[in-house]
């Protein structure tokens, strides 16, 4: 299944660069930090044998429109991206895969217009509610989260890309080479190029500088988002490698509140980088909620490596 490179002008003036691989009904894989589409390429080649399987860089990466403001990565806006790319599509209903940031993303979508998915699916991104309140009352997230803080520092950009961007490079491909995932040094190559393009490490991390949740420092308070305003009424199915040593377990807790219709299936011996890490087990997953009905909450433990 071949892969294809396009760009779309959308109407607010971003210029998306997204890759696309088959035809038919649409699925939508947002990526999260520090990534690009090209995370989602095993899964845009499984998928694009019976879907139109499309994986956009989002505002701020790889060859993607990087506005140089920090409130031009609020999250109203990464939403209209997304809004304004379905219309571009030629789209009224997809499945929309997300990860990590474009979790966040997709979570604020399916609140704020649940009228353009079918199925939702989350990979290792909390629900701006419960990860609110994790980092207002759970000191071990707290810690976990810490990073955050260092990534909306105005240092970051400096301690992330010396030696050849280093560090992002052992917290990402080493990271999930580490726990049986594949790391090819086309792979390095790829993910090296999408970092060095200019300004892309700026717009990735304006993502942690302009979102209101991160960890509180001195006697700031974490802001609580109102449960009302992010309920998901679109059916939901999320994926969680339970050895993310970043967003922990405690986030799935209370979920079930907050969507009305949620399977949750954990992944036992999967990180953080549960997609690279577990491609096909993931595609598995996210093939039988698309073909399966509407479920009401449950929550199931997979314990196979692959």
């Amino acid at each position: 299944m071949s892969i294809s490179q396009h760009f779309a002008d959308l109407p607010n003036g971003m210029r998306m660069h997204y890759a696309r691989a088959g035809s038919g009904p649409l699925i939508l894989f947002v990526h999260g930090f520090p990534e690009f589409w090209y995370a989602w390429r095993e899964l845009l080649e499984a998928f694009g044998r019976d879907f139109c399987a499309v994986a956009p860089d989002m505002r701020g990466y790889n060859l993607s429109g990087k506005p140089p403001g920090v409130r031009d990565y609020r999250p109203r806006l990464l939403v209209e991206d997304l809004r304004q790319l379905l219309e571009h599509l030629q789209c009224r209903r997809c499945v929309m895969v997300a990860h990590d940031w474009g979790g966040a993303v997709a979570w604020n979508f399916a609140a704020t217009h649940p009228e353009y998915l079918s199925r939702l699916v989350i990979v290792n991104a909390p629900h701006p509610v419960t990860f609110a309140r994790e980092l207002r009352d759970n000191p071990a997230q707290q810690r976990a989260s810490a990073y955050m803080n260092l990534f909306r520092s105005a240092k970051a950009e400096r301690v992330l890309s010396e030696n050849a961007h280093a560090r992002l490079e052992r917290m990402t491909l080493d990271a999930w080479a580490a726990n049986g995932g594949s790391a090819t040094q086309e792979d390095r190559e790829a993910y090296r190029a999408a970092w060095s393009q200019p300004g892309a490490l700026t717009g990735a991390l304006n993502y942690y500088r302009a979102s209101p949740l991160h960890p509180p420092e001195g006697d700031e308070a974490v802001t609580q988002p109102d449960p009302a305003a992010f309920r998901v009424r679109v059916p939901t199915l999320v994926i969680w490698g339970e050895r993310d040593e970043a967003l922990l377990p405690g986030n799935l807790d209370g979920l079930d509140e907050l969507v009305d219709s949620l399977q949750v299936v954990r992944i036992a011996r999967g990180s953080h980088w549960v997609v690279h890490e577990q491609p096909k087990v993931v595609a598995s997953l996210i093939r039988g909620f698309i073909e399966g009905s509407e479920a009401s909450a449950s929550q199931e433990r997979f314990d196979a490596t692959r």
